[in-house]
């Protein structure tokens, strides 16, 4: 059972919801309106209205069934339905707001009769309204009639002007989907590998697939009209504009007089009335000390002990005597009067509660009464501990058998609790006391204004403050209860509520004593038992009053079986203590129905309202008029949200029907004030806070002074702007107004206050709306929370259930889908998220109530853990900038004109010129790398080249010269003797990374054949990485393959036949066993313009896209590198980097033949053994240049990060690199490599060393940092200007801002324009455009076997469309911009620096804008400390989310609100699918780089195996 915050519990779905199964309708007044009450006819007198509003609205939507895709879950992930899962209720002990009574409401014979009576009468009411519902009006425009018409939830209902909404799909005018296909590039050149080509049809849309399906029927939810957007902006202080909420000029307004303030009748001071309330226990204490004060209840509901006047008198005494005197030493005593002391007892032991709190008020010290703490960890015990800490509390007052209860330390100490002051624990028993001497009697004083105890408050924020009551004050209220509610000497009074605090403590405790009452204290442990425990009570000792909270005569209706034996007639009060909710009207009225013939008269139940900090704020008389029937209002809940007071007849389904709670207290005064800002009245027809005026009431906040002012000493306004009186007023927290006759009425609290697109909404209503949806029988025990969280500028609202363990995923997504409907009907308000978690899991109050700053925290953190989320935000957000539209292009003239004008220079750069560079490069006079090997094997025969390193550090292999040379030259015999292959075959080299590599691709060049590299199939995982080999080697055309003898015996394994079809390999030769001879000849190719090799690898796309690579080109490129990095002979290169295409290959096989430096050669498979096997060698062999991967120097970072110690033991030294590269095709990770830096500077590793380099299909290496260039450069950019295609730079830190850095040095012999990639006009300096390369060592064209020209001349001989229009220029794929700095280059020109954005082909258009998936990537990662990896693409114009867990299957849906939110927040767009997957999914080429594309053909054939994917509505 749920109670909220203050605890109410929500389960008294009694008013709205059919969970009281009472027959037949109530015999009250639902009055129309606020007219003074008297029979209303034509409206059914029922207190269900809310239900049946529920009801009727879902009604109307079950004839359009709901679009909402299902989420998919993993099996594991299903909750387990067995009878284990289900809870008993709470044994803990706790009063009030705990565990549930007995059973659900559907256990008893009456309630199943009662839900069919009920569902026959809401189906009439149904049939009977459809005319009411429909209230056409005027004011629309559009000409929508039936403007009510209560679309269907997706549909947003119920705004006015329904100008054309956005469509979320797809931003064209019709509504179309459109695929998208991929853009321009190697799209459908290449196949993709693996067996992607099976998953699409010809146009890139993928054929039968289980979520394609979904995400279609999604998408189609999606199209229908949502809410209309809004008009106006407010500047983001970029162009991106959010859209700001215009006032509707349809909505309410006040239109009432300014209210009068409220009197309450005089306080008549009574002449036996005592002057203090210990002078009252004194004076009872002497003359009746038998007197019975408390009776106190056991579990069976017998007797278990009584308290008499005499008793409580003496024992008060004892306990002041030895707070005061027995604690501490005589000099130095713990305890003075005026100190605070805390009182800790349970809820089933009001006695010694009562001993205790009369012993402080006698002793003159404050009692702090707070909840025993169970655990250490008790949800907001912390902030309990605060407000000790704050009140400077060192003593605790408890009982016997609590102190033995409380959690222990080994040696027998109770521990301190988190955040508690340090406290001594002393035990109130009398046995434990020593008795006070004779002479020694308590200073009993008038009421004066010291503090008489202080009532613990916990905010909506969590935080707990204290509200301290003087004894003036005390006395005065008790004065105020006891002539509202006509208290008389030696009544009887059955108290249920919890009497350390609120109602229970004034009543029971305080009020009873002034007047000599007598008690019935039933604990909450025996109201868990037997629900009817409190009535039989009222039975047994003709009580005259009772004080119960709604939900008390809830479960006592439900456990209700017709007892012969109840006679009520002896109450003439029972007050209903949180009678100001919205939902205990229909509990007055079904109990008044059902109990009237048991002698409950109607004018006895007296709702009451009150608040921490002014006490009892109004409450309805005991009256003997029977014919007086209470006052009714039905508001407009459309009206309220405006805090309009609107009376309705017509619209049944968007009401609340409210209760009056009585009249103003004696001796106050109370009026309402405007919620928010200077406390104005407000008018007659307007919703304020209620303020009131009295000496009964708190008068601070302990030790908070500012918040003390803004709550306790409120002037209110008139709109003259005069206050009106000079005594301060007190805010009490309650929204409601003063009806007619003075009633007051309260509608909600400011704590449970939601304000969305600036209407406001109710928490509470929100919580019975959803709870009417389908009583009791889905949401466990009424447990529910709602409040709402701030995202992009406004609030959104979540709510939170705990499911009953028995419920099925269909259960649970059918009660989110109608709860949605509900709301957004009867309330016109979307909801953000709706969560449900395993029954018992929220965190409790003390009490057992939701605490709900708690839950709200566990939400935004993201650990609360639910079993089914469904995030609703295309709903709600309404606030999203406009799409951005784009803009006819100006021609090409007015671009250079205009870049002139603004003197912006035309975005160009380039590396030295390689014809000007002097040097004395011998390898220059050779043409072919071939003839350089020849070459070096005769001038420098026994020179090493190469050193392969094995995983221990030591030297697998190395390689001369010569060595390279002859192994070469038997390789080329064997390619033409046992392959008989001719000059110009293409040639497979099968390697894993090593020194056969290099000797076998010298071999083909000696024997004039083309070499491929192909990364060797995995042996662990043949099924997968086999058929891209097979791939590649068909693709390529090779006529031979060329591998090692275990590969060999690889590829015709079991496994492999498993994987392809191994018979059409083509011939396979075995490197291992070479021919002894030498080749008559070694080949010479007759033009350098010839293919040298083709470089194979897939793109981040996942495309498979082969370059040819010319013999001049090769040449050009390897000179290049030599004149950047100034590599000769002597020097040293460490490589740890995958030979196969690129950058990599080059500098593992190529640059060290021509440049004649030693490499030092680590393959990155085996650091995945040894971590420290790169720096080790690094620092070993005392390189100055090394180049790795991402993933090596994650795996650096990852895996070393707590070992920098033990290596700098080991020696390790990295103070000589001058250069470390990472060789990349990808925006650079700036977070890695300084992270990387950062990590290693301990070792000496100089910051400015590490740089990347930018590579790309159409030219291997653009760019690379050399040993002479001006260090690499970081620049900050505003990432909203990028999503336009423009470049602002910004200051580091400033909001938006996103740090990139440049990609290294433009290579020698290199020229890069930026271009706009549709017109193909060169851009301006601060534009986005995409990178164009003209060199010499460009590749010199695709090699596919479909030869599709167009592409391959777009890419490769691409002109300008103005300008300088002769050069041809190579196109990346590549957006980026180039920047002039203020550094100086090796030549003494002004550097440029080239900076790389993103792949074009992986730059998603949404709404009109270009996003980097990277960038959404890096927010969505932040977002919990779970999320290892994240990848983002379209479908079909939904963002989808994909995103690995490192954590249990359980943690999966908390990611879903926390990854909808910061991509909300951070890129102002809505993510439509979020999937949840294990670690390692997401797929990953060799370098590092993620392969989106294939991620999603993988998601839509269903081939992840998601954890959980949550379709986002």
């Amino acid at each position: 059972m749920l109670y909220s915050e203050s605890g109410e519990t929500l389960a008294q779905v009694a008013q709205r919801s059919c969970g009281c199964p009472i027959p037949g309708s109530v015999q009250g007044q639902a009055g129309r309106g606020l007219e003074q009450p008297g029979v209303v006819r034509g409206v059914p007198a029922h207190g269900n209205v809310h239900t049946e509003a529920v009801q009727a609205a879902l009604a109307k939507h079950k004839e359009r069934k709901m679009a909402v895709p299902m989420p998919s879950k993993r099996r594991s992930l299903v909750v387990q339905t067995s009878m284990d899962a289900y809870t008993p209720p709470d044994t803990s002990s706790g009063s009030e707001d705990e565990g549930s009574v007995q059973g659900d409401s559907q256990g008893t014979p009456t309630s199943s009769q009662g839900s069919i009576n009920m569902e026959h009468w809401i189906s009439q009411a149904i049939h009977g309204s459809t005319t009411s519902t429909t209230s056409s009006s005027s004011t629309q425009s559009g000409g929508s009639g039936a403007a009510h018409r209560l679309a269907d939830v997706m549909a947003q209902t119920h705004i006015e002007n329904h100008s054309a909404p956005p469509d979320v799909t797809t931003y064209t005018s019709e509504h179309s989907i459109q695929v998208e296909r991929p853009q321009g590039s190697t799209a459908r050149v290449a196949p993709k590998y693996g067996n992607a080509e099976l998953m699409e049809t010809g146009d890139g849309v993928p054929v039968s697939s289980r979520v394609s399906a979904k995400i279609q029927q999604l998408v189609n939810t999606l199209k229908r009209p949502k809410r209309p957007p809004l008009r106006e902006f407010f500047v983001d202080d970029f162009e991106e504009l959010l859209e700001v909420q215009q006032p509707d000029p349809n909505q309410p307004k006040p239109e009432g007089a300014q209210m009068l303030a409220m009197r309450g009748e005089q306080l008549g001071v009574v002449t036996n009335w005592p002057p203090s309330l210990e002078a009252a226990l004194q004076r009872w204490g002497t003359i009746s000390p038998k007197a019975p004060c408390l009776t106190t209840m056991d579990t069976n509901g017998k007797p278990l002990y009584i308290l008499t006047y005499g008793k409580l008198w003496t024992r008060s005494m004892k306990v002041a005597y030895n707070i005061l005197h027995k604690l501490g030493t005589k000099q130095e005593p713990m305890v003075r009067p005026g100190d605070r002391v805390t009182l800790v007892f349970p809820n089933n032991d009001p006695a010694a509660f009562m001993v205790a709190f009369y012993g402080c008020l006698l002793a003159e010290v404050v009692p702090v009464p707070i909840e025993v703490p169970l655990t250490r960890k008790d949800a907001g015990s912390q902030q309990i501990g605060f407000l000790l800490g704050s009140c400077g509390v060192t003593v605790a007052l408890t009982s016997d058998a609590c102190h033995k209860g409380l959690p222990k330390s080994p040696t027998g100490e109770i521990p301190q609790f988190k955040g508690w002051p340090k406290l001594l624990w002393f035990v109130t028993e009398s046995k434990h006391l020593s008795k006070p001497p004779r002479d020694w009697f308590p200073h009993i004083k008038d009421a004066n204004n010291d503090t008489a105890y202080i009532e613990y408050k916990t905010c909506k924020d969590g935080s707990v403050l204290g509200v301290t009551v003087t004894r003036i004050a005390l006395l005065t209220h008790c004065q105020a209860l006891t002539q509202a509610c006509g208290y008389t000497e030696a009544e009887t009074i059955v108290n249920v509520l919890d009497f350390k605090k609120d109602v229970g403590l004034w009543h029971g405790i305080l009020t009873s004593v002034m007047n000599m009452m007598h008690v019935i204290s039933i604990p909450y442990s025996l109201m868990k038992v037997n629900p009817l425990s409190w009535i039989q009570k009222v039975c047994q000792y003709k009580a005259k009053v009772a004080c119960v909270k709604s939900r008390d005569m809830h479960w006592a209706l439900v456990a209700h079986r017709d007892q012969r034996d109840i006679n009520l007639s002896s109450l003439r009060m029972l007050i209903v203590a949180d009678g100001a909710n919205p939902w205990s009207i229909s509990s007055c009225d079904a109990f008044l129905n059902v109990f009237q013939s048991k002698g409950l008269r109607q004018e006895v139940i007296c709702p009451c309202a009150s608040s921490p900090e002014a006490l009892t704020v109004a409450i309805r008389r005991p009256t003997d008029d029977s014919n007086q029937p209470p006052g009714r209002g039905v508001l407009s809940m459309h009206g309220l949200t405006y805090g309009v007071i609107r009376v309705d007849s017509e619209e049944k389904l968007s009401v609340l029907t409210v209760q009056d709670v009585g009249l103003v207290m004696p001796g106050a005064i109370m009026c309402s004030v405007k919620p928010d800002g200077i406390p104005q009245l407000c008018k007659t027809d307007e919703i304020g806070e209620l303020c009131v005026c009295a000496i009964a009431t708190g008068t601070s906040y302990y030790g908070l002074s500012g918040m003390t002012k803004n709550t306790f000493e409120v002037f209110p306004m008139t709109s003259s702007g005069g206050p009106i009186t000079e005594y301060p007023f007190i805010r009490t927290g309650l929204l409601g107004f003063i009806g007619p006759g003075g009633l007051v009425f309260v509608i909600g609290k400011m704590d449970g206050l939601m304000v969305v697109s600036g209407r406001r909404h109710n928490a509470d209503d929100i919580v019975a709306t959803a709870l009417a949806v389908e009583p009791m029988k889905f949401v466990y025990r009424g447990r529910i929370a709602v409040f709402s969280v701030s995202v992009l500028h406004d609030e959104r609202i979540v709510i939170v259930a705990e499911q009953r363990p028995d419920s099925t995923e269909e259960d649970s997504f059918q009660w989110m889908s109608r709860v949605l409907q509900a709301i957004d009907s009867i309330h016109q308000v979307g909801v953000y998220c709706l969560a449900l978690v395993p029954a018992n899991t929220l965190p409790k109050t003390p009490l057992g109530g939701i605490h709900l700053s708690e839950t709200k925290q566990l939400f935004l953190e993201g650990s609360l853990h639910p079993c089914n989320v469904l995030m609703c935000p295309h709903t709600c957000v309404t606030n999203l900038p406009k799409p951005r539209q784009k803009q006819p292009e100006i021609g090409p003239a007015s671009v250079m004109v205009g870049n002139l004008v603004s003197g912006k220079r035309i975005a160009q750069a380039s590396g030295r010129d390689l014809g000007q560079i002097e040097d004395n490069d011998q390898a220059r006079k050779f043409l072919f790398l071939s003839e350089v090997l020849q070459w070096r094997a005769q001038t420098t025969p026994d020179h090493v080249l190469y050193t392969l390193l094995n995983c221990r550090g030591t030297i697998a292999n190395s390689l001369t010269c010569v060595q390279l040379h002859k192994r070469a030259e038997k390789i080329a015999v064997m390619l033409m003797e046992r392959g008989h292959l001719q000059d110009g075959d293409h040639v497979a080299l099968v390697y894993p990374p090593g020194i056969d590599l290099i000797a076998a691709f010298y071999g083909c060049l000696y024997a004039g054949c083309v070499p491929i590299t192909v990364r060797p199939p995995h042996p662990q995982n043949i099924a997968t990485t086999l058929p891209t080999v097979k791939m590649i080697v068909e693709v390529s055309r090779s006529a031979c393959l060329m591998t090692t003898q275990l590969i060999c015996k690889l590829l015709r394994s079991r496994e492999a036949a498993a994987a392809v079809d191994v018979r059409t390999w083509p011939p396979v030769l075995d490197t291992d066993d070479l021919p002894k001879k030498r080749p008559a000849q070694i080949y010479k190719p007759s033009n350098p313009e010839t293919l040298a090799y083709l470089d194979f690898s897939v793109s981040t796309t996942g495309m498979l896209a082969g370059v040819k690579m010319s013999h001049a080109a090769t040449s050009a490129f390897c000179r290049s590198i030599k004149l950047q990095c100034e590599l000769y002979p002597s020097r040293e290169v460490a490589i740890c980097l995958d030979p196969y295409c690129g950058l990599g290959f080059v500098l593992w096989c190529l640059c060290s033949v021509y440049s004649g430096h030693q490499s030092i050669l680590i393959p990155p498979s085996e650091l995945e053994t040894n971590p420290a096997l790169w720096l080790l060698a690094v620092s070993q062999y005392k390189v100055r240049d090394t180049f790795c991967s991402y993933s090596v120097m994650e795996l650096c970072t990852k895996g070393l990060g707590s070992q920098t110690e033990s290596l700098k033991a080991r020696g390790l030294d990295l103070s000589r690199v001058r250069t470390c590269v990472v060789v990349a095709e990808e925006r650079p990770r700036i977070a890695l490599t300084q992270s990387f830096s950062k990590l290693f500077k301990d070792l000496g590793l100089h910051p400015r060393a590490v740089s990347t380099s930018l590579g790309c299909r159409v030219n291997l290496a653009i760019c690379l940092q050399g040993t002479s260039g001006p260090d690499p450069t970081t620049v900050y950019v505003d990432m909203r200007a990028l999503r336009h295609d423009r470049v602002r730079l910004v200051e580091r830190g400033s909001p938006h801002s996103l740090p990139l850095m440049e990609s290294g040095k433009i290579l020698p012999g290199v020229r890069i324009i930026i271009a706009n990639p549709e017109t193909k006009g060169p851009l301006g300096d601060s534009h986005l455009g995409e990178i164009w390369v003209h060199s010499t060592h460009n590749a010199s064209g695709y090699f596919t076997i479909y030869g599709d020209e167009s592409l391959q001349s777009d890419h490769f001989n691409s002109r300008l469309s103005f300008g300088d229009t002769q050069t041809i220029w190579a196109r990346t794929g590549y957006l980026g911009f180039l920047r002039r700095t203020e550094l100086t280059d090796a030549n003494g020109e002004r550097h440029d620096a080239l900076y790389v954005v993103g792949a074009l082909d992986e730059a998603m258009e949404l709404r009109g804008m270009r996003y980097h998936p990277i960038d959404i990537e890096t927010s969505v990662i932040r977002a919990h400390k779970s999320i290892t990896e994240c990848a983002v693409f379209t479908w079909t114009n939904l963002l989808v989310v994909v995103v690995e867990l490192d954590g249990s299957e359980q943690e999966a849906l908390d990611l879903v609100p926390l990854v909808t939110n910061v991509v909300l927040e951070e890129h102002y767009l809505i993510v439509g699918v979020v999937v949840v997957v294990d670690i390692g999914v997401i797929p990953i080429n060799s370098r590092g780089e993620k392969q989106r594309m294939h991620l999603r053909d993988g998601f839509l054939a269903d081939q992840l195996d998601p954890i959980y994917v949550a379709y986002n509505m």
